[in-house]
């Protein structure tokens, strides 16, 4: 996935960090309304650019990871003060655990039951006992439909971005869509260049993220927050036992 490797230092045209104010924001009340009074440290499971980190930090203590060097070399630049960590959120494990995992929209990349399982067992054991698991996928399968988005930005260098985003589904039997980026890249004193990316994305029922999260000993709970992006992403929050 290019804009996870090559195309790393042009995500923040993709996906600007202060486009997440407001939705790092709502999930900052959600995990202070699931946890039991002091959550302080927060681990993030596929940080990416570090986004929903450039406003989490303001409250919480985080802890970055994500798979790609080259997207966690990224966050460092507007999260320096944060502790990052290179891992597969399946494979993870830090050896402690935190008030608060959360898992924002790369959690779209695991495509099987299997591998979903065991990303939400590593965010179970990051937990500590009494702790808020916040889990964040782009859809569920209830609801899912094929979709066009478009978008993008201009940089204070000079560069600027533009991309149209198709998400498609072959089959909707199964547990994969693909999602397609079609990027429009210029550059100061450069031809413009496009640029086709294509990523395989996972999508469940509400009844498996549901079962997998009982399976790893997590429990479902309501928090009495409005949710401002209910028709854009799914939320479960589950906590570890006490």
């Amino acid at each position: 996935m290019r804009i996870y490797s090559d195309l790393a230092p042009w995500f923040h045209l993709l996906t600007h960090p202060a486009d997440y104010e407001e939705e790092a924001s709502y999930y900052t009340r959600v995990i202070e309304a699931a946890s039991d009074g002091h959550a302080r440290t927060l681990l993030e499971l596929g940080s990416g650019g570090g986004n929903n980190a450039s406003f989490l930090k303001q409250r919480f203590e985080c802890t970055l990871t994500d798979v790609s060097e080259d997207m966690l070399e990224l966050s460092r630049t507007i999260n320096p003060e944060c502790e990052h960590v290179q891992g597969d959120m399946r494979t993870l494990r830090l050896d402690r655990t935190f008030d608060a995992v959360f898992v924002h929209d790369a959690i779209a990349y695991l495509t099987s039951e299997d591998a979903l399982a065991t990303a939400i067992e590593a965010a179970a054991a990051h937990t500590r006992p009494g702790g808020v698991v916040l889990m964040v996928p782009d859809d569920v399968r209830e609801r899912f439909e094929p979709s066009t988005r478009h978008g993008g930005h201009d940089g204070p260098d000079g560069r600027a971005l533009r991309y149209l985003e198709w998400t498609t589904d072959p089959d909707p039997s199964d547990t994969i869509y693909d999602l397609d980026f079609v990027i429009v890249l210029r550059e100061p004193g450069q031809s413009l260049r496009v640029e086709h990316d294509h990523h395989t994305c996972g999508v469940f029922p509400c009844a498996t993220w549901l079962r997998l999260l009982c399976d790893a000993g997590l429990e479902p709970t309501t928090v009495d927050v409005d949710d401002p992006y209910a028709n854009e992403h799914a939320v479960f929050v589950v906590r570890r036992p006490a």
